[in-house]
């Protein structure tokens, strides 16, 4: 998170982003956290910021961090913008002088984390901001499922935008040592007889990992959920979801 994704970092492709991932299981299972531990919330790799507007809708104090100036630029103008802080920053030199009783990153941020020192620093800077009663919560996907196979072309998909019509979005995958996986995003604006592409890269780590990397950041698992309806994990689930206090 050092650095944000081309495919991040480009309004231009940050602007799609909502379209291909709209509200989701993973929204509510973050939503319905922040409801039952309450506030203030800090929501690091914030993205578009819907999630975040969402929570902070309800009342609550909700901050949110990203690197990527052109997720930033959507989340600011959203409906209800107004209702967030909106910070631009990495995740692993993040400072705040408050502090959170709940502080998530979804979305799957936690895999362009591409070392275990920026996903350590990152850790750390979640516990740095943890109230004495606060949790912490976020998400990986379970490498055993190897998900990328079927990120090919052959499995693109289309969408009706506001903006730009229908686009299709596909992908090409390309594994690289240390469990990296290299993306490249297609977007075909269909209307329009155009093509953007974008590219990002991102990192599987196992279950027993990211315990590793939470011990040496100070941080005590509390649950280890395996699907957004908080059933345990395995090693079949399709995601590995840590919810963890300080140590």
């Amino acid at each position: 998170m050092a650095q944000a994704d081309e495919i991040f970092d480009d309004y231009s492709f940050a602007a799609l982003y909502d379209d291909f991932n709209r509200w989701a299981p993973s929204d509510e299972f973050y939503l319905a956290m922040a409801r039952q531990i309450g506030g203030p919330v800090l929501d690091i790799g914030c993205g578009t910021g819907m999630l975040a507007c969402r929570i902070a809708a309800e009342g609550v104090h909700t901050v949110g961090v990203d690197p990527a100036d052109g997720m930033l630029r959507v989340a600011r103008s959203r409906t209800g913008a107004e209702r967030v802080r909106w910070v631009h920053s990495d995740g692993q030199s993040l400072r705040l002088p408050g502090r959170f009783d709940f502080i998530y990153m979804t979305g799957h941020a936690f895999q362009a984390l591409l070392t275990d020192d920026d996903a350590v620093a990152v850790l750390k800077t979640m516990a740095h901001h943890l109230s004495g009663k606060g949790s912490i919560a976020f998400d990986t996907r379970n490498p055993l499922r190897r998900a990328w196979e079927s990120w090919t072309p052959d499995n693109a998909w289309v969408v009706d935008t506001r903006d730009h019509g229908r686009v299709e979005e596909s992908h090409d995958t390309t594994e690289e040592a240390g469990g990296i996986v290299a993306i490249t995003h297609r977007y075909r604006l269909l209307d329009r007889g155009t093509e953007k592409v974008g590219h990002s890269r991102i990192r599987f780590v196992s279950r027993d990992h990211v315990a590793g990397l939470l011990a040496r950041a100070g941080l005590k698992p509390t649950a280890w959920y395996g699907d957004w309806d908080r059933s345990a994990f395995s090693p079949e689930s399709k995601e590995i979801i840590p919810v963890a206090v300080r140590a």
